[in-house]
């Protein structure tokens, strides 16, 4: 019977291998057992979720990683967290290291306005959820729809340390951010490393982070309804200029930092912009990998020798497509933050020398 010494227990929110070897990883350093239940799909696409011992009383955490399939793996996390409970469980604590919809986070335009975090937190909140830890959320805001604590750990030091040790003369290499809004953490990175910044500027189409906060929603021609007497100066249209690089990448390695990798286009014209401007080699630094549609194939075919995120993710399937895409293990300070929350002690520990760039 898994009863961890100390009064708790860990359970992985489905069966997949990539979650299942996260949680093994993160018990194994806990020194407990994986908790017995199982997570299925019927027939008909219904999640059924059955726990195969008494949780009464105790510290639960629910560890759930997020495949292709969002959706279901959400109503995994909730119905293990209702199951749990209605068991008499004393505390349920979801350890999501990435977060669903957390780019879904702005107002997209007039009318439109799609903040689903908060309706996220709203169910945990209702099927049982107490705490969650998460790791890098794309926008540290989203805590603020949280009612229950939120612990948003970092994976900055893991990759740093990567950096240092796994790429050659890393002290040759500058660190850059492929557009403005990624600036902070290329800054982050850049001091941490003692290293130069390098930033994108322009873009060849209208980007998330352009259309993210409603600039486009207002009409774009004048409302010829209104107060009489009253004119409103009509906003110019935006116009993006050219991408250029702000900073020298000639005959130095550049190192690109953001925190979730998806479609890979932007990477992929950055990477080749890059080349042009002399870089010899190319690396690609992400928390979360979600690499959807054929991120492999292009990444394989682009000028990037290497890309590098953690395992916060499932990604297994598109390393064997694709050998240039490495993983890190941040398992160490989930199972560290699982530790201190149960036995009460500071979480400062894990934010040492983090800001809010970070």
């Amino acid at each position: 019977m898994n009863v961890a010494k100390s009064g708790y227990r860990v359970f992985s929110a489905n069966s997949t291998p990539a979650c299942t070897e996260l949680s093994k990883k993160i018990t194994e350093r806990l020194g407990v057992e994986l908790g017995k239940s199982v997570v299925y799909q019927e027939s008909n696409r219904e999640t059924r979720v059955e726990i195969k011992e008494s949780v009464r009383g105790q510290t639960i955490f629910i560890i759930q990683t997020i495949p292709r399939d969002v959706n279901t793996a959400i109503m995994e996390l909730l119905i293990m967290a209702y199951a749990l409970k209605t068991s008499c469980a004393k505390n349920i604590i979801g350890v999501i290291p990435y977060f669903p919809y957390s780019k879904q986070c702005k107002m997209r335009k007039r009318g439109s306005i799609v903040v689903f975090s908060a309706a996220f937190n709203n169910l945990q909140c209702k099927l049982g959820l107490t705490h969650i830890i998460t790791m890098d959320l794309h926008q540290k805001e989203i805590q603020g729809f949280f009612t229950f604590p939120v612990d948003n750990l970092r994976a900055s030091p893991f990759l740093v340390q990567y950096i240092q040790k796994k790429i050659p003369d890393y002290r040759n290499a500058i660190i850059v951010a492929k557009s403005p809004s990624a600036a902070k953490r290329a800054q982050s990175f850049a001091e941490r490393l003692r290293l130069g910044l390098a930033v994108m500027h322009g873009e060849a189409q209208c980007s998330e982070s352009d259309m993210a906060d409603g600039r486009h929603s207002p009409p774009c021609v004048r409302n010829t309804i209104g107060h009489p007497g009253l004119e409103l100066p009509l906003m110019m249209a935006k116009e993006k200029p050219p991408i250029t690089v702000v900073g020298d990448v000639g005959g130095r390695i550049a190192i690109i930092v953001d925190d979730i990798i998806d479609d890979v286009e932007d990477f992929v014209a950055t990477a080749e912009i890059l080349k042009e401007r002399g870089a010899y080699k190319i690396y690609i630094m992400a928390t979360h990998g979600l690499l959807s549609a054929d991120a492999p194939r292009l990444i394989e075919e682009s000028a990037i020798d290497e890309v590098v995120v953690t395992n916060t993710v499932p990604h297994e399937v598109q390393k064997l497509q694709c050998p240039k895409i490495k993983t890190v293990d941040v398992s160490m300070i989930l199972a560290e933050a699982i530790r201190r929350i149960h036995n009460g002690e500071s979480m400062a520990y894990l934010f040492r020398n983090i800001t809010v760039d970070d």
